[in-house]
């Protein structure tokens, strides 16, 4: 796939509706929790210096039995490093909603203004989740079933596609409920993503825009079934 600065991609992502720009994805193993940014289906994570640099203020939370706990990052080479991990039947959410204004121009005149927002949420079990998230893909309490929310009401027939680090790929989309179904076959970690452009204008720290994109993934861990796929190649960071 052809790489692409930061501002070009957000505006293919919400002009052309692109399936595969730039996402932000949440991972924990047994000693930390981390955002990336990149392509997971690609084994792409951007670094410092570069893209990940671009992120100005992204906020992350921990839901668990006893309620929501705001946590800190901590910005490394390659993600941001969350102060907490997720236990079972936990969930962690994450967001970059302070990104600026992006001004589209058409010479000198400006075209149109967008926001962007990229947000993330990882689960460790299939257990029914209250969506957070501006634009939120849940599990329901089903297995294999995932609910689409926007502001919290249902997202009706919602894009959304899953993927492993080997560069497998599916889309589905979700029924007038909002609800989508995925079979996960293999060993390891999958990453649900969905996308959703609201043209209703509106202000960002005082600055007008007229369109918001939203790209929100959901990554969850499969213990059981066929071993992993080999991850694809780790692809280079943008600069």
């Amino acid at each position: 796939m052809k790489r692409f600065a930061l501002l070009p991609l957000i505006s293919a992502l919400v002009l052309a509706g692109s399936a595969q720009a730039h996402q932000v994805w949440l991972e924990q193993d047994a000693n930390s929790a981390n955002l990336y940014f990149g392509e997971f289906g690609e084994n792409l994570r951007e670094t410092s210096p570069g893209l990940l640099d671009k992120f100005v203020k992204p906020t992350a939370h921990l839901a668990g039995s006893k309620g929501e706990q705001a946590l800190t990052l901590t910005k490394s080479a390659k993600s941001f490093q969350l102060s907490a991990r997720a236990g079972k039947n936990e969930s962690l959410y994450a967001e970059e909603a302070t990104y600026p204004v992006i001004e589209q121009k058409e010479g000198d005149k400006v075209k149109s203004r967008l926001i962007w927002t990229p947000a993330a949420r990882l689960i460790t079990s299939s257990a029914a989740v209250e969506p957070k998230l501006t634009l939120d893909i849940v599990p329901t309490g089903k297995a294999g079933e995932y609910k689409v929310t926007y502001k919290g009401q249902p997202l009706p027939k919602a894009a959304v596609t899953i993927n492993t680090q080997s560069g497998w790929g599916k889309e589905a989309h979700a029924d007038e409920q909002g609800l989508v179904h995925f079979d996960t076959p293999w060993q390891g970690t999958y990453i649900l993503e969905t996308k959703h452009t609201d043209k209703t204008p509106g202000q960002r720290d005082g600055q007008a825009y007229d369109t918001a994109s939203y790209v929100t993934t959901l990554s969850l861990n499969q213990s059981t079934g066929a071993k992993p796929l080999p991850a694809a190649p780790a692809a280079t960071p943008n600069k």
